[in-house]
């Protein structure tokens, strides 16, 4: 299992231009947050669906990364959203994910996203990561 300081390096050296910041990682999970201002909303005060996904599918490549260890080529294989209710403009957006199964070549997991303070979900995220093919 590779820790939270680890990953966190990993990803200011690979995305220097994400917002996202590991909260926690391990036990087949982890949790991002990801400051909300002016830029990540939409018309009629809201967060935008994309700022959204990022949060969902760096969860989701976190959650992985401390599972199997630093694979940089494990990539998003789908991802699919279902937007649940407004979230606040005022607050950062919290993704939580779970593992739900970890094999040799994909990995899938669930991420629920929240607005900081509020336990109500505000969007429900299922993803798989396709991990590299080991070379012989």
């Amino acid at each position: 299992m590779v820790s939270k300081d680890v990953i966190a390096k990993f990803l200011a050296k690979e995305f220097p231009q994400s917002k996202c910041v590991v909260e926690a990682v391990g036990d087949r999970a982890a949790t991002i947050r990801h400051a909300v201002g002016f830029d990540e909303l939409r018309p009629g005060g809201t967060v935008s669906g994309p700022v959204m996904m990022t949060v969902a599918d760096v969860a989701l490549y976190v959650a992985v990364l401390g599972e199997v260890g630093l694979v940089p080529l494990a990539v998003t294989s789908s991802l699919s959203i279902n937007f649940l209710r407004k979230p606040a403009a005022d607050k950062d957006i919290i993704g939580q994910c779970k593992l739900i199964k970890v094999g040799r070549s994909l990995v899938v997991g669930e991420v629920v996203l929240y607005s900081d303070g509020d336990d109500r979900p505000v969007a429900h995220v299922m993803g798989t990561y396709a991990l590299p093919t080991p070379q012989s």
